[in-house]
């Protein structure tokens, strides 16, 4: 019974660890400053509703958008395909917004096949070569997407935007478990 209890224990303090670990990881990601007149900067794909940007994906290109904004020699590329409730791709919806607030069209280049982060990066690469590009997602998701940006070949610096706080727990929970996976499968 003892040995139990001490295996117990043992469990316990581990996974509080690994939480502490990558509660670190993720808030000190987020907090990074990108530089300035960055060559690209690449807007991760979050939920379309039909056409309209999730609040997640809104407040990824608002920040995208302050970016730009500030640095108008750089290329913004959208990222994200089309999933199940989507009426265009996450690129495209991104795309429109941008192009609405003044971004001029050449100043958009679009990766629209991807349907995870991975791809989002891997897919960015491929076309267009990037080496180094500033990041945008929202803060519970950069350590991720710029650890596996340096997988596919791509010095990313994080841009944080926040995180609706209405699924804001929900999101941080299934991302620490998004993390874990990373470990496990580089991916």
């Amino acid at each position: 019974m003892k040995k139990l209890v001490y295996i117990t224990a043992v469990i316990i303090v581990l996974l509080i660890s690994l939480v502490l670990y990558l509660n670190y990881q993720v808030n000190s990601t987020a907090k990074q400053t990108p530089p300035q007149n960055a060559e690209y900067l690449i807007i991760l794909g979050a939920k379309v509703n039909g056409t309209e940007l999730s609040l997640s994906l809104l407040y990824r290109a608002n920040k995208a958008l302050e970016y730009l904004q500030e640095n108008p020699d750089t290329i913004a590329i959208v990222t994200g395909g089309q999933g199940p409730g989507e009426e265009m791709t996450e690129a495209d919806a991104v795309r429109r917004y941008l192009i609405e607030n003044g971004i001029d069209t050449e100043k958009i280049w679009v990766e629209d096949k991807s349907t995870s982060t991975y791809e989002n990066l891997e897919f960015t690469k491929e076309l267009y070569d990037v080496k180094e590009a500033v990041i945008v997602s929202n803060d519970f998701h950069l350590y991720r997407a710029t650890e596996l940006a340096e997988k596919v070949g791509i010095k990313g610096y994080p841009l944080a935007a926040k995180t609706p706080e209405i699924v804001e727990f929900t999101l941080n929970v299934r991302e620490y478990a998004a993390i874990i996976k990373m470990y496990l499968t580089g991916r």
